[in-house]
């Protein structure tokens, strides 16, 4: 035996370091004669559970030690080959052919962060065995990269010839509050190097994800800080970009687009997007040594696109009086034809709509009339915009009447269209709408808070839901459902202002819903842009109230403010609002909304900023 394990050493001493002369001795006298039969039996019995310290220990020794150990505890070497056990007495009763043709020596990148490293550890130790190429080849853990078959480090997404087993994206972002929408890659490698337009504030978590990205360190002038103290310092630093996990998203942050890609798209194309860390492997049997860590893995991606829901929330629709007429000469599409595709690829596209749609509606283009209603030919514009939910808590569905209200609820039900915010009664029209979408589940409730009382339900009568009649049976309902859905998004008809600003009660009775569970809280009754109000600092709850959106399709063209228009489009992932963009419109000829210029954009964002009433 001893002359067996000298030849071992012969053979391969141009390999083995310097650690060898250290552990020389202690291997001789653990292959004594009067040791040997015990030890065996010890290593065959903890073989598999304690490969990790034999082979971790062995990388610092050589490939040619683990070997022939590993021969040796499997009694299985070939006969008089080198670390082979060829004495009779430790020969198994029943020879068997060894169907290991090899092993696979496998080593962790010793700089990955905790988070990835311990459990590729515990996984890697686990494989035991993987096939490649018809062989089976046991797998040996070393310590060193650069004397391993197969490596696994952190690299760029863009970085080819690894086999990924985490994929992680990262966003660039600003304080909500922020007019620019985009910044490029050039810009963002710029501040990286400590140059560039401004400050970069970073996850502290993310660094090493970062520096993957970039290819080298970050230059000193690069801030760090908590995700739950980033967006609070890039508030308090003028002109500062940050960069965040996807997960690190909230409401409270503006997630900016990169070259154009936006990162909380439902048609996101993840190919092409620079800001992509990996921890791949690299060398030899990669694809096999991946294939076989997949399967251990639990979170492989940060973004999981099956899981992201877009959720367009709009103003005021009452396709009546000039709009209507416009509709009439021009097409019953023509409000939605230079908006529509945006609004259409949404994955929820909602629509309040203030006015009974009834056969036979006249049209009467006078600004002063106030008795409004749509001809149903008129949902040709909301199916051109893909609406998929209507509320109805406008203060106009009775205008014609409770007849005219339940005509109107009759012709959304037989066309299957989903409404809520108003029923044949009042415990229908308090009834949240309960939806969908590739996994996320979201409760939609909508009311009234103002007047006319004539447009209120009553226990027989159709009508929308009275808001302070009812308060107590909605918060009850959101409590019922908060522990079974992901979202819930109420949505109020208040006090008519035109102002940006809300009024006191308008907000104290907003924050109460956010309070009592509420994740999106809209105001659908205002006529002009109001403000925004996002939340997801630290552990609160992410989510946002949205006090007024403006006019979606109304002919208020009377002043700029009622022809701005504001589009909310939410996005959701895996259960959690994540981020609210805002879109802005302005409306032409009555009827038309079309999207902002970039100055007009500006002024308007800057407007509504300004609004935002004090936390």
């Amino acid at each position: 035996m001893l002359k067996r394990l000298g030849a071992i050493f012969k053979r391969n001493r141009q390999q083995l370091r310097l650690g060898l002369l250290a552990v020389w001795s202690g291997v001789r006298g653990m292959f004594a004669v009067d040791r040997i039969a015990p030890l065996r039996k010890g290593v065959t019995r903890l073989q598999s559970s304690s490969r990790l310290v034999v082979t971790v220990l062995l990388g610092t020794v050589g490939v040619a030690v683990a070997a022939a150990i590993a021969s040796f505890a499997g009694g299985t070497g070939g006969a008089g080959g080198i670390g082979t056990v060829a004495e009779a007495p430790l020969q198994p009763a029943a020879q068997q052919k060894d169907s290991r043709n090899g092993w696979l020596t496998v080593a962790l990148d010793t700089s990955l962060p905790e988070r990835y490293y311990s459990h590729l550890l515990t996984a890697a130790f686990e494989l035991g065995e993987i096939e490649a190429n018809g062989t089976r080849k046991t797998v040996f853990l070393l310590d060193q990269p650069r004397n391993a078959d197969a490596q696994i480090r952190l690299a760029a997404g863009s970085e080819a010839s690894g086999s990924v087993l985490y994929t992680r994206y990262l966003a660039p972002v600003a304080a909500f509050a922020t007019v620019p929408d985009e910044i490029s890659m050039a810009e963002l490698t710029l501040r990286w190097q400590g140059r560039g337009g401004g400050p970069l504030v970073v996850d502290a978590e993310y660094v090493s994800e970062l520096e993957a990205v970039f290819g080298v360190e970050a230059a000193d002038a690069v801030q760090t800080a908590s995700g739950s103290a980033l967006p609070a310092v890039l508030e308090v630093t003028p002109g500062s970009v940050g960069l965040v996990p996807f997960e690190g998203l909230t409401p409270v942050l503006k997630a900016l687009r990169l070259d154009g890609m936006n990162i909380l798209s439902n048609t996101f194309d993840a190919s092409t997007y620079p800001l992509t860390a990996v921890v791949s492997v690299f060398g030899a049997e990669r694809e096999e040594v991946a294939a076989a860590l997949r399967p251990r893995i639990t979170q492989p991606t940060n973004r999981k696109a099956s899981k992201v829901t877009t959720l367009i929330m709009t103003g005021v629709t009452a396709m009546a009086r000039v709009t209507a007429a416009r509709m009439e000469a021009n097409g019953f599409d023509y409000p939605a034809q230079v908006i529509a595709p945006t609004l259409r690829a949404a994955d929820i596209t909602h629509i309040s709509n203030e006015v009974p749609f009834l056969a036979g509606c006249d049209v009467d283009p006078s600004l002063n009339n106030m008795i409004l209603c749509s001809d149903p030919a008129y949902w040709a514009t909301l199916e051109a915009v893909g609406t998929d939910i209507v509320g109805l808590s406008g203060n106009h569905v009775n205008d014609f009447g409770r007849d005219g209200a339940r005509e109107s609820i009759g012709w959304y039900r037989s066309n299957e269209i989903p409404i809520y915010g108003s029923g044949l009664n009042e415990a229908e029209a308090c009834e949240p709408l309960l939806f969908n979408h590739n996994g996320n589940r979201f409760a939609f409730f909508a009311a009234l808070a103002h007047y006319p009382s004539f447009a209120w339900a009553t226990e027989e009568e159709p009508g929308v839901c009275h808001y302070w009649g009812n308060k107590e049976r909605l918060f009850a309902r959101i409590a019922e459902l908060r522990g079974e859905v992901d979202v819930i998004a109420v949505e109020l008809q208040h006090e008519e202002i035109y102002n940006p600003a809300p009024i006191s009660r308008q907000v104290q009775d907003f924050r109460e819903l956010r309070a009592a569970g509420a994740d999106i809280v809209t105001g659908v009754q205002s006529h002009v842009p109001q403000a925004m109000e996002p939340y997801g600092y630290g552990d609160e709850k992410s989510g946002i109230i949205v006090y007024g959106l403006g006019n979606l399709f109304f002919d208020q063209m009377w002043s700029w403010q009622t022809r701005t228009s504001l589009i909310a489009r939410h996005t959701i992932h895996d259960g959690d609002v994540i981020s609210t963009e805002i879109l802005t419109a302005v409306l032409e000829d009555y009827a038309q909304p079309r999207w902002t210029t970039d100055v007009e954009r500006a002024d308007l964002l800057r407007q509504i900023f300004s609004a935002a009433p004090a936390r």
